[in-house]
């Protein structure tokens, strides 16, 4: 069996196992609003090198056509219109990237709220087994000890 399939099956086995919990992520994915989504959208579309490429393109062609147009100049040299909108853009920018960026500092830490839980969790069953085995190990050398105390008989 490949290593993949392998993997799928473990993980099949392991959400039938555990019932149909959503784990944490789903859970926040759910619970976010329309605005939280749109926030979260518009900042990884301005963090890409798409968006950077498109501006990148946008403005040249911006100071291009204001520069060599033959009639019509709508942006003159200092570009100042073109500065109003980049100004714009910033200020729109910065708090739906600073929403995103909170919102995504309160997954961090329900993810290492959740990650401690199981650690926690571990750590009880892994004390549960420990326990189990040296009753186990004891019962073991205490029937060993009687076996040769009646060898000695």
């Amino acid at each position: 069996m490949p290593i993949k399939r392998q993997y799928s099956y473990i993980y099949k086995i392991a959400i039938k196992q555990m019932g149909n919990k959503k784990n944490w992520h789903e859970a926040h994915v759910e619970g976010l609003s329309f605005g939280s989504r749109l926030a979260d959208s518009v900042a990884k579309g301005m963090g890409s090198w798409r968006f950077i490429v498109v501006q990148t393109i946008l403005v040249v062609v911006w100071m291009g056509l204001n520069v060599i147009g033959f009639s019509n100049h709508w942006d003159v040299y200092p570009f100042i219109l073109l500065n109003l909108l980049f100004s714009t853009q910033a200020a729109y920018a910065a708090p739906i990237i600073m929403m995103s960026q909170n919102r995504q500092s309160e997954r961090d830490r329900i993810q290492a709220q959740a990650d401690y839980q199981t650690n926690i969790d571990a750590k009880l069953e892994i004390e549960q087994l420990t326990k189990k085995l040296n009753a186990i190990e004891t019962d073991k050398l205490d029937k060993i000890i009687t076996m040769l105390e009646e060898l000695k008989k």
